[in-house]
């Protein structure tokens, strides 16, 4: 996980969200934007129709922010959102859909 002072809260996402420069990836969205901070944050939104109960969004959360944590410090100032498409079935008992998962988070970082 990484600290509560590198994630964004609901407001702030809603920020990003309206002034989003994206990225797309075949699963996500990566929106994000210059801020004033000397930190880089992070947030996920995962649609309540990509997953079928709440356990599985938090898996796929963590999962997501143990990715993200690696790459904490290496670009400064920017807040960063990861919108899963509503299309995407997540399910965390397939293999497949979790390495495709890290490997569109994975892609979007290096795209940074």
């Amino acid at each position: 996980m990484i600290p509560k002072t590198n994630r964004l809260s609901e407001r702030e996402v809603k920020k990003v969200l309206t002034r989003w420069k994206p990225f797309f990836s075949y699963w996500i969205v990566l929106n994000y934007q210059k801020n004033n901070l000397e930190k880089n944050r992070f947030a996920i939104v995962i649609w309540w129709k990509s997953v079928k109960t709440s356990v599985e969004r938090n898996f796929f959360r963590r999962s997501f922010y143990d990715l993200v944590s690696e790459k904490l410090h290496e670009i400064k100032s920017y807040d960063f959102v990861f919108v899963v498409k509503k299309q995407t079935k997540l399910d965390k008992k397939d293999e497949n859909i979790i390495s495709s998962f890290k490997k569109d988070i994975k892609f979007l970082l290096n795209k940074i």
